[in-house]
């Protein structure tokens, strides 16, 4: 092999070698490469994913309220608890009274001579004495026939018995049911007859007297008006010793009731305050039955005043049967006035004779 072959033969050897290093050298690499992605390789952590469900909200709870006072009260049966009316005394010497302060709605109205007497309903109140029960009228009959009611009084006009023992009414006249109620020490006839709102359950349960369904008055919230416009109520029904007056409170939204001229007071709880006071204005007359009797147009329509949350509201009440509930609206609009929710005191005003003033 001569020298020009030789230097052409290791020219060849030698770009052989570089070539087959390089390659050695890429492979080296990517060897090195290699074991480090291994060595330091971690396979990703799968995290499970749970769905967040929402739970569906739940229902608010259901308000029950008393159809008598329209407040609160525990549950539906609560609302169909039976009512009982009392006629309560409101002569001088009945003074101080009990069970006006703890009652639902009140009715009053003149039984005779000016003297005014209350016929006082009861549903979830339970006053521990009430008295004195004095006898009962024949429009204190009319009012309290919407109420599906127990009646507890002591006899009565004979307009009054002819009505209330006609076999509509749930009648627990004393003269028939003597031991439910009985006479106090402390007063003397005819101003001590009481009874226990104990006793008259009882009575009511014997005679299965269990549930009252009626259509009370269209009741709201409460709320104090912001600049109160009739802080100071004179109701006129007859004279001086029956003449009542009413203090708004707008901390309480309850009116302090007085009559005679002094604070009306219930014997065993003090000051009765009213949450809404109407005025209702009446036909009234004296006719001759068995004595001469007190009569009061209950049917029909007539003005109004209504007294709630410190102002006063022109309004028409509306009778439209006997078994049918008084109603008040707007004597402007003719809507529906709506009473707020508490005790409701309701006097029989006469129109000849009678007055509604405040300020």
């Amino acid at each position: 092999m001569d020298e020009q072959t030789k230097l052409g033969f290791w020219g060849h050897v030698r770009k052989h070698r570089t070539l087959i290093l390089s390659i050695a050298g890429v492979l080296l690499i990517a060897g090195i490469t290699t074991g480090v992605f291994l060595l330091t390789y971690h396979k990703p952590v799968q995290v499970k994913t749970t769905a967040t469900v929402k739970a569906a909200p739940k229902p608010p709870a259901v308000k029950y309220y008393s159809p008598l006072t329209g407040l609160p009260v525990a549950d539906k049966t609560a609302t169909t608890q039976p009512v009982t009316a009392v006629m309560i005394e409101n002569s001088p010497d009945a003074r101080p009274q009990s069970g006006l302060k703890d009652s639902g709605v009140v009715f009053e109205a003149i039984a005779e001579g000016g003297i005014t007497r209350f016929m006082v309903l009861y549903q979830q109140e339970k006053p521990a004495l009430l008295g004195p029960v004095r006898s009962i009228r024949v429009y204190d009959a009319e009012w309290v026939a919407p109420f599906n009611a127990s009646v507890a009084h002591v006899g009565g006009s004979a307009a009054g018995l002819a009505e209330i023992r006609d076999g509509t009414y749930r009648d627990i006249d004393q003269f028939f049911n003597a031991a439910t109620y009985y006479r106090a020490s402390d007063r003397f006839a005819p101003h001590d007859v009481y009874t226990t709102s104990t006793l008259l359950d009882a009575l009511n349960a014997k005679k299965g007297y269990t549930t009252s369904v009626f259509t009370g008055f269209s009741r709201v919230d409460g709320k104090p008006a912001t600049t109160p416009t009739a802080s100071t109520i004179n109701i006129t029904i007859s004279s001086a010793l029956y003449n009542s007056s009413y203090t708004y409170d707008k901390v309480t939204n309850t009116y302090a009731r007085s009559q005679g001229g002094a604070p009306h007071l219930d014997r065993e709880l003090g000051q009765i305050t009213p949450s809404v006071v109407i005025a209702m204005r009446v036909d009234e007359s004296t006719v001759l039955q068995d004595g001469y009797r007190e009569q009061i147009t209950t049917i029909g329509s007539g003005p109004a005043t209504i007294f709630q949350n410190g102002i006063a509201i022109a309004a028409t009440w509306h009778k439209t049967a006997k078994t049918a509930q008084i109603t008040f609206t707007d004597a402007t609009t003719g809507a529906d006035v709506p009473l707020i929710r508490g005790q409701t005191w309701i006097a029989a005003v006469p129109n000849n004779g009678g007055a509604v003033t405040w300020q």
